[in-house]
């Protein structure tokens, strides 16, 4: 038999929560296939098969376990070996009742399928569940048919006490209300990111200031060079690489911006390490562009895709999201016209960026349309001085307003 253990996320955690078994006991799994889900308060990883064999899971799903904790085992020599799934072992049949059998109560159910059964007026029950472990799924709900709408019950009048008759009136109240409640237990990391982020809030003097860009000139530079930059470098050409070279040689001209406080002395980092905000199904994490100041766009253009791309698949590890010097969120490809970004402790500031918006300008005597952009710059106030803040913010309109400065470093 060979032993699966809870691997860990990273040194300095000693337990992990089975969040999800992608097989049922006693499956049978190919050698490198995903079977397991693990969770700490800092990532989420995937656990893979090491050999093909027959599976027996020994931690139900939910469960805290300590790193090491042997968590299911594999036998390699169950039956069929070729690493063909095994038939199904028949289950006990009992004499047909008189009403057809009710399928199985499901051992969860997934709250987008709890949406669509509400809205089907099914109850779980009522619906078979196909998914890993016996889930009801999405795919089960949208499945199942709805039940037909009640007849509406006939009303009749019935004679009051008193001689003068009182006319019934309709209920306001709907048919089919939902009035339904679904609670869902908060992950590892959801819980580390409130944490952090009310501490944030708590812990620092955190102040938020403006300024909006004028984008022509970077979207007339990705107009003009964008298939010639995919074709030579094999990447897109977006925003985010001129904001964090923008942002980049910012920090060094502002040493106070790209500092932290630890008790009572101040650290200036030399370097800088941008974090950039990352939206994956399990919550923001902040993967880092490490010396983003010597990187070129492209190299930025690819880090930044990597880095955003295993977040997303939770294949990132935690030195990855941990050391940043500052930090860039983008709220404009959620349409977001206007934010105030909240601090990523133990950084005193961090810029968001905005959706691209066409508004009358006046340039040079004359009104123009021009793509606009909000930024907005959120800063500790402890640390950082309105003036070094509002200069920090108007160099990095500087640079991106004439790109040719990323290129001349003025």
């Amino acid at each position: 038999m060979i032993e699966i253990k809870a691997i860990s996320p990273g040194e300095s955690v000693t337990e992990v929560i089975l969040s999800r078994w992608f097989k049922p006991n006693g499956a049978w799994v190919q050698k490198d296939e995903k079977i397991a889900e693990i969770e700490s308060d800092k990532a989420a990883l995937e656990v893979y098969a090491e050999v093909a064999g027959r599976i027996e899971i020994l931690v139900p799903e939910g469960s805290t376990v300590p790193v090491g904790a042997v968590i299911a085992r594999i036998d390699p020599q169950a039956a069929p070996g070729n690493g063909t799934p095994p038939p199904a072992t028949p289950e006990k049949k009992e004499a047909p009742a008189a009403t057809a059998p009710q399928p199985a109560a499901p051992t969860h159910v997934m709250p987008s399928a709890a949406r669509i059964l509400a809205e089907k007026g099914l109850s779980p029950q009522e619906v078979p569940a196909t998914g890993p472990g016996g889930r009801l799924t999405k795919a089960d709900a949208l499945a199942a048919p709805a039940k037909p709408a009640p007849a509406p019950a006939q009303e009749t009048t019935v004679a009051p006490a008193s001689p003068t008759p009182v006319a019934t009136s309709p209920s306001p109240q709907p048919l089919a209300a939902d009035r339904t409640e679904t609670r869902k237990k908060l992950s590892p990391i959801r819980q580390t990111i409130a944490r952090r982020l009310l501490a944030a809030k708590n812990q620092t003097a955190m102040l938020t200031t403006f300024n909006e860009v004028d984008m022509s000139k970077i979207l007339e530079i990705r107009k003009a060079y964008k298939d010639r930059f995919q074709e030579k470098y094999g990447i897109g050409l977006g925003f985010m690489s001129f904001f964090t070279k923008a942002c980049a040689q910012a920090l060094l001209e502002f040493p106070e911006v790209n500092s932290q406080l630890h008790e009572d002395e101040l650290v200036y980092f030399n370097y800088a390490d941008i974090s950039i905000a990352v939206s994956t199904d399990r919550g923001l994490v902040v993967p880092v562009v490490r010396n983003a100041h010597l990187l070129s766009l492209a190299e930025i253009e690819r880090v930044i895709a990597d880095l955003a791309g295993r977040a997303r698949q939770n294949k990132i590890s935690i030195e990855e999201m941990q050391g940043g010097t500052f930090t860039i969120t983008n709220g404009g490809v959620f349409g977001s016209l206007l934010s105030t970004p909240i601090l990523n402790p133990p950084q005193t500031a961090i810029l968001g960026m905005h959706k691209i918006q066409e508004r009358p300008m006046a340039t040079g005597g004359q009104v123009q349309v021009r793509p606009m952009m909000y930024v907005a710059l959120s800063y500790d106030h402890r640390v950082i001085d309105g003036k070094e803040a509002v200069s920090f913010l108007v160099r990095v309109k500087e640079l991106l307003e004439d790109p040719i400065r990323l290129l001349m470093g003025v």
